[in-house]
């Protein structure tokens, strides 16, 4: 009885959250190893589509995307993944899946040949 009042209160007090709540965001070092294994466009597409990602390419200037661009394959993003809500980490996902599927399709050149 008592276990199950403190179950409750710390659920209202929000320091439950149910289980399956984490289960379905995507893993911070997949994401850094997908997103590093995109071609540049690809890679420079979805930093772009990711607010917070991109702000912080953005705070260096021009420099800044210089950088990314000679360095973001082994540059660690991980901890500015890990910063993304997980919303923001699902999209980042779905962004990359997106990357990925056009950059091969690209690569194949037109239907046919």
């Amino acid at each position: 009885m008592i276990g199950r009042f403190l179950l409750v209160m710390a659920t209202v007090w929000g320091l439950a959250m149910p289980v399956a709540y984490g289960a379905d965001v995507p893993d911070s070092l997949k994401l850094e190893k997908e997103l590093q294994s995109l071609s540049w466009p690809g890679f420079r597409s979805v930093v772009e589509a990711i607010p917070k990602l991109k702000a912080e390419v953005d705070r260096h200037g021009q420099l800044g995307w210089q950088y990314v661009r000679a360095n973001y394959r082994t540059y660690p993003w991980k901890k500015n993944i890990d910063r993304l809500d997980p919303d923001q980490r699902r999209q980042l996902a779905t962004l990359i899946r997106t990357a990925k599927s056009t950059g091969a399709a690209k690569s194949r050149g037109p239907a046919g040949s």
